[in-house]
């Protein structure tokens, strides 16, 4: 069977490397950004340029949106000159942002209308996992659907599970983003507090490491944190923003998060101190000024 047409539209720290691997796979791409930069460097590595979203549906048969924020995709998506406007009947639209459950069913009935089917397949494993083709994938929509687009997933991924019905991805998103979250407030802690009782710190990831509070965090960010290298990955604004989408969903569904919140405030913490484009691993910092520990270096 003949490899599809992919359209992909957001080349940040995230669509980047995925577009590359799709490239690099031998699938034709068609790519639209804000930025030309990021543009001009996957046309130089063969892919085509498109000047609008609507033009990336025009000129593909499969779409691909990364974007920061649920209304950027609605935007994208449902706006002037948007994808809607470029699809045609049978074309596959996949969401691989992270917005909220309620705009991904709303934008998928949207697109229903004109015969489009939509899943929704935000990821986890960041911009390392970006890079090295091994991010986790969580989908929502139908299988049939899954099943085709599959093959794609696994050239930016390894493990891709089927959630449920469209909108179960973002929600396993949410439940991811809680615990990448939480668990970075819990390192952060345990970091100053044997810092400031006058342990190395590098020690104390080494040990952490190996037992049982071992964890992505401490694998992948451990010794940056430690050197106060914060160069963003996912930055602290945007985890911010997914924490938004969490505690707007545990209203909705009377689910109680306390730790959440907390947490959740120690971001908006960060943000208020001018550290939104931080690496999310930046909180850290937040938890040295209420320490009273010397800063580190935060750009």
């Amino acid at each position: 069977m003949a490899k599809p047409k992919i359209g992909f539209i957001g080349l940040g720290i995230m669509g980047k490397p995925m577009s590359r691997h799709l490239l690099s796979a031998g699938y034709e791409l068609v790519v639209h950004n804000r930025s030309r930069e990021a543009v001009a460097e996957l046309v130089d590595a063969g892919a085509q340029e498109a000047h609008s979203p609507g033009e990336v549906a025009r000129n593909s048969s499969v779409i691909i949106t990364m974007l920061p924020d649920s209304p950027d995709v609605e935007s994208v998506a449902l706006g002037p000159d948007g994808i809607i406007e470029g699809v045609s009947d049978g074309d596959i639209f996949v969401d691989m942002s992270t917005i909220a459950p309620s705009v991904a069913v709303g934008i998928g009935e949207a697109m229903a209308e004109k015969s489009v089917v939509c899943l929704d397949a935000p990821v986890s494993g960041g911009d390392v996992g970006a890079q090295n083709a091994t991010l986790s994938i969580m989908v929502g929509g139908d299988e049939e659907t899954f099943e085709t687009v599959r093959p794609i997933f696994e050239v930016m991924g390894k493990n891709i599970v089927l959630c449920g019905p469209l909108g179960a991805g973002q929600t396993v998103k949410a439940c991811n983003q809680i615990l990448v979250a939480v668990t970075i407030a819990g390192v952060s802690e345990a970091l100053v507090l044997g810092a400031k009782a006058g342990v190395d710190p590098i020690k104390i990831v080494q040990v952490l490491s190996g037992g049982l509070a071992r964890c992505g965090v401490l694998e992948n960010r451990g010794e940056r944190m430690v050197n106060g290298d914060f160069d963003p990955g996912f930055r602290i604004r945007l985890h911010y923003k997914d924490l938004n989408i969490i505690m707007k969903t545990g209203n909705d569904y009377q689910v109680p998060i306390p730790v959440t919140g907390v947490v959740h405030e120690l971001f908006n913490t960060a943000l208020a101190r001018d550290r939104g484009e931080l690496d999310h691993s930046g909180l850290l910092t937040v938890l040295e000024d209420l320490a009273g520990i010397e800063a580190r270096t935060r750009s």
